[in-house]
C-alpha cells in the first residue's frame, strides 16, 4: 500500500529487502487534497519496478476531515492534546486495507505491506497494533485462502518504529526518500507547517540525515 510518502515508501523498500519476488504498489486516489502524492507514488514504484495500481475511492463528498473537505483548513502543528485531528479521514485504513485484501487475493498475493506506526503518528485510530490485529482475524475469516488454511499475510514492520527508525533504516536501504511527499496541504512545495511535515522534520533531524526532498 503505497502513498507516496516517507513510511509507505520505506516499507516498500522493507518487502523488497525481505525477499518479495514480484510487488505491486496499490495507490488509492481518494480524493485527498495533497493529490501530489499520487505523481509520488507512481515515481517510487518506477524506481522499485512494481507494478502501480491506482484505485479510486471518492471520500470527498462524506465530508468531516479536512484531507478531503475543502471547507476545513488543515490546521498548524500542535501539541498532542490525546485527541483525534480533524485530518483523520473516517475508516480509511479499513477502507483501503480491506479493498488491497481483495486485490491480494485476486492477484494471488501472499502479504500486503503498510506503513503504519503507532509511536511517532497523528493519534489515528486506524494506525493501532490492536486495529491490525483485529483486521488480521477477519481477513482470515473473510477470504478464500484463509478459510483454506493460507491467511494473507498484513505486515506491519514499522509499527513500533519512530519517525527517526524510519529515516536511518530507508537511508539503509537505499529508499529514493528523495521523491516522498509528506504535506497535508499539497503543492507545489511543503507547507513546512502542519502536522505530518512537523512529523517529518522532526524524524530527519533526529536522525541526523538532511531531508533530501528539501534540498
Amino acid at each position: 500500500m503505497l502513498s507516496g510518502g516517507l513510511d509507505s515508501t520505506v516499507c516498500m523498500a522493507v518487502a523488497r529487502r525481505d525477499g518479495a519476488e514480484r510487488l505491486l504498489a496499490v495507490t488509492f486516489d481518494y480524493g485527498q487534497r495533497h493529490r501530489i502524492e499520487l505523481e509520488r507514488a507512481a515515481a517510487v514504484a518506477a524506481v522499485f519496478d512494481a507494478d502501480h495500481l491506482v484505485t479510486p475511492i471518492d471520500m470527498r463528498g462524506w465530508g468531516a476531515s479536512a484531507l478531503t473537505d475543502d471547507t476545513i483548513d488543515v490546521p498548524a502543528a500542535a501539541p498532542d492534546s490525546g485527541g483525534i485531528p480533524v485530518t483523520y479521514v473516517p475508516a480509511r485504513n479499513l477502507i483501503f486495507l480491506s479493498v488491497a485484501a481483495g486485490i491480494a487475493e485476486a492477484r494471488g498475493a501472499g502479504s500486503i505491506y503498510l506503513g503504519v506506526n503507532a509511536l511517532d503518528y497523528s493519534g489515528y485510530p486506524d494506525c493501532r497494533p490492536e486495529f491490525i490485529a483485529s483486521f488480521r482475524a477477519t481477513a482470515a475469516l473473510a477470504l478464500k485462502r484463509g478459510v483454506e488454511g493460507d491467511p494473507l499475510q498484513v505486515r506491519t514492520p514499522l509499527i513500533d518504529a519512530t519517525k527517526a527508525e524510519i529515516v536511518r533504516l530507508g537511508v539503509e536501504l537505499a529508499a529514493p526518500l528523495h521523491l516522498t511527499w509528506s504535506c497535508y496541504r499539497g503543492g507545489p512545495a511543503p507547507c513546512g507547517d502542519c502536522d505530518s511535515c512537523a512529523l517529518r522534520a522532526k524524524g530527519f533531524a533526529e536522525a541526523g540525515v538532511a531531508d533530501p526532498a528539501a534540498l
